[in-house]
C-alpha cells in the first residue's frame, strides 16, 4: 500500500476565514449522506420485494449490496485523491450518489436497481476513505470538534433515513416507495455545491511515498482478528439495518413503527460515538466494556427473537448499545499498530476485508428466509457472530502491536525510522508524520 503524506502550510487570510467554514459545512453535509441511501432501504423493503417481483435472496442481495460498495469503492479513494483535489473528488461522488439514488428510484427492474444502488453507494464509500484525512489537513487544531461533527452529522442523517423514509411512501400513496428513496438525493445535490465552490490550495508541498506491504499482516495474529472482528460487527449493523424492520413488520408492527424503532436504534449510536473511544484508549476498561457490548447484542437480539411485540423499543436499544462495537473497533485500530503507516496499512486491511465478511450476513439472512419461510436463521446467525466476537474481542485487547508480530515472522518488513517528522498529534490518536524532501508553489490536488 502507498501512502502519500502530505505537510501542512500556513492558510491565507481568506481561507483561514471564509475558506474553512466553507469546507468544515461540505465535510458536515457530506457526514449526512454517508448512511441515507443504507439506511433508507430497510423501512420499505417490502414494497420494493412487490414493485421489482423479488425473491428473498434477491433481496438479501439488495441489503448485502450496500456493505459491499463500501468494502470495494473505498479502495478507489486513494487513487483519486492522489490524482484529483479531493474536494473534487467529493462533489463527483455526491454528484453519482445523487444519479444512482434517482435511477434506483425509477428503476423497472432489478438489476437496475442494483446499478442505481452501487453508483448510489459512491458518496458514503468515498465519504468513508476521505473525510478523515480532509479533517487532519485542515483543521489539525479541531480534529476532534471535526470528527465528532461529521460523525453525529452521519448518525443523524442515518436516522432520518431510517424514520422517515416509510412516512414518506406512506404519504404519496401508490409506489410510494420510489419517491422515499429518490428523495434523499437532494440531500447529495446540496452537499456537492460547497465541495464545487472550494478553490485550489496554493503551497501544499510534495512528499514521498511510504509504503507498508499489506500482505505481511496475514503474519499478525491480532491483525487478522482485528479483521473478522470488525467483520462480524459490522453484519450485525447490516443485518439490523437492512432486516430488522421487516422482521418488526412480520412480527405484527406497522410500517411506520418498525421504520421508527430503526430510527431509534441509530440514534443511540449518536452519544456512544462521542464517549467509546475516550473510555477504549484506557487498557483496563477495554474487555469490560466490550463484554457490556456483547451482553448488549444477546439481550436485544433474544428478546426480539422470543417477544418481538412485549418490548421492541426496549430491544431495539440494548442493540444499538451493542453497537458501540464500531467505535471501539476503530479506536483499537490505531492503538495495535506503532506507526501511522502502518495504522493506514491495519485500517484498510482491516475494514476493506471486514466489509467484505459483512456483506455475506444480510445476503445470507434473506436466503434462509427464503428457504425455512422464517426468521430463525438470521437469530442463530448473529448469535453465532456474537459468540465469534466475544472469543476474538479478548485478542483485540491485549495489549499487542501489529508491527512487533509482522517484524518476527518478515525480518524487514517495517522500519523504525518511518516516522521522523511528527506534524501533530490529537489525544489518543497516533500522530500524522511525513517525509518532506522537496517543495514547490503549488499541487494540482489543492
Amino acid at each position: 500500500m502507498t501512502r502519500t503524506a502530505v505537510s501542512r502550510v500556513p492558510t491565507g487570510p481568506g481561507e483561514s476565514r471564509r475558506g474553512l467554514v466553507l469546507i468544515g459545512v461540505a465535510i458536515i453535509l457530506t457526514g449526512l449522506n454517508l448512511r441515507t441511501a443504507v439506511n433508507s432501504v430497510g423501512p420499505v423493503l417490502e414494497e420494493i420485494e412487490r414493485g421489482l417481483g423479488l425473491s428473498s435472496g434477491m433481496a438479501g442481495l439488495v441489503t448485502s449490496l450496500p456493505v459491499l460498495c463500501f468494502a470495494v469503492l473505498g479502495f478507489a479513494g486513494p487513487p483519486l485523491s492522489a490524482r484529483y483535489r479531493d474536494s473534487h473528488v467529493l462533489a463527483g461522488a455526491l454528484l453519482t450518489m445523487a444519479a444512482g439514488l434517482v435511477l434506483r428510484a425509477l428503476a423497472g427492474s432489478f438489476w437496475l436497481f442494483l446499478v442505481g444502488t452501487v453508483l448510489a453507494m459512491t458518496g458514503g464509500a468515498l465519504g468513508n476513505v476521505l473525510l478523515p484525512s480532509l479533517v487532519k489537513r485542515y483543521f489539525p487544531d479541531r480534529t476532534g470538534l471535526l470528527v465528532g461533527a461529521y460523525s453525529t452529522a452521519l448518525s443523524v442523517g442515518g436516522s432520518v433515513a431510517a424514520v422517515a423514509t416509510q412516512p414518506i411512501a406512506d404519504a404519496v400513496g401508490v409506489n410510494g416507495w420510489r419517491w422515499a428513496l429518490g428523495i434523499w438525493a437532494v440531500l447529495a445535490l446540496v452537499a456537492a455545491i460547497p465541495w464545487l465552490a472550494v478553490p485550489a490550495r496554493a503551497g501544499v508541498s510534495r512528499a514521498t511515498h511510504a509504503t507498508v506491504r499489506m500482505r505481511g499482516l496475514v503474519h499478525s495474529r491480532t491483525a487478522v482478528a482485528l479483521a473478522v472482528f470488525f467483520g462480524l460487527q459490522a453484519t450485525q449493523a447490516y443485518v439490523i439495518v437492512g432486516w430488522s424492520a421487516q422482521y418488526l413488520r412480520d412480527s405484527g408492527l406497522s410500517a411506520a413503527t418498525a421504520g421508527l424503532l430503526l430510527g431509534i436504534n441509530t440514534i443511540v449510536a449518536i452519544p456512544l460515538n462521542a464517549v467509546v473511544p475516550a473510555l477504549t484508549v484506557d487498557p483496563r476498561r477495554q474487555r469490560p466494556l466490550l463484554y457490556v457490548f456483547m451482553a448488549c447484542y444477546v439481550a436485544g437480539w433474544m428478546g426480539l427473537w422470543l417477544a418481538p411485540l412485549t418490548a421492541p423499543w426496549l430491544w431495539m436499544v440494548l442493540l444499538g448499545l451493542g453497537l458501540g462495537t464500531f467505535a471501539m473497533v476503530l479506536t483499537l485500530i490505531g492503538l495495535r499498530a506503532r506507526t501511522p503507516e502502518t495504522v493506514a496499512a491495519l485500517s484498510t486491511v482491516t475494514q476493506g476485508w471486514g466489509y467484505l465478511i459483512a456483506g455475506v450476513g444480510p445476503l445470507l439472512v434473506g436466503v434462509l428466509r427464503g428457504v425455512t419461510g422464517g426468521y430463525t436463521g438470521m437469530f442463530v446467525l448473529v448469535l453465532a457472530g456474537v459468540v465469534a466476537m466475544s472469543v476474538l474481542g479478548w485478542f483485540v485487547t491485549r495489549p499487542r502491536y501489529v508491527d512487533d508480530e509482522v517484524d518476527r515472522s518478515v525480518p524487514g518488513w517495517s522500519s523504525a525510522d518511518r516516522c521522523a517528522d511528527v506534524l501533530e498529534a490529537a489525544g489518543a490518536e497516533p500522530p500524522v508524520c511525513a517525509h518532506v524532501r522537496q517543495t514547490d508553489g503549488g499541487s494540482p490536488r489543492g
